[in-house]
């Protein structure tokens, strides 16, 4: 998975990324943004958009945020709440429009004070 989107990004969503992405792979969970790991072409256009550093490689993430690795490939391959099927790689989050839902760990998540 080329890029990742941790934790700085729930509950703000910004969406400047999606903006700039070129592959139209990033997706909108209820609170937070995911960036799907088949789709996205590795260019790297979402991570200077995002203004709140979020986004990073999945290999540099920072201290604290390694979970979000494994958990941005769930949003994907797993049936999230009120789905009856994994999202899968649609080909776009445009067509798709706004998930509505989250994976249990973003949806559980606490921000640290």
């Amino acid at each position: 998975m080329p890029y990742v989107i941790a934790a700085p990004c729930i509950d703000v969503m910004d969406k400047a990324c999606m903006d700039e992405c070129p592959v139209d792979c990033i997706y909108e969970g209820n609170r937070k943004l995911y960036i799907n790991p088949i789709e996205c072409i590795d260019c790297g256009a979402c991570e200077p958009a995002c203004p709140v550093e979020a986004i990073t490689q999945d290999r540099g993430v920072d201290e604290g945020h390694e979970e979000f690795v494994a958990d941005n490939a769930r949003f994907f391959e797993l049936a999230l709440p009120g789905r009856e099927e994994p999202i899968g790689a649609p080909g776009g989050a445009l067509g798709l429009g706004p998930v509505g839902a989250d994976t249990e760990f973003v949806a559980g998540y606490r921000q640290s004070a």
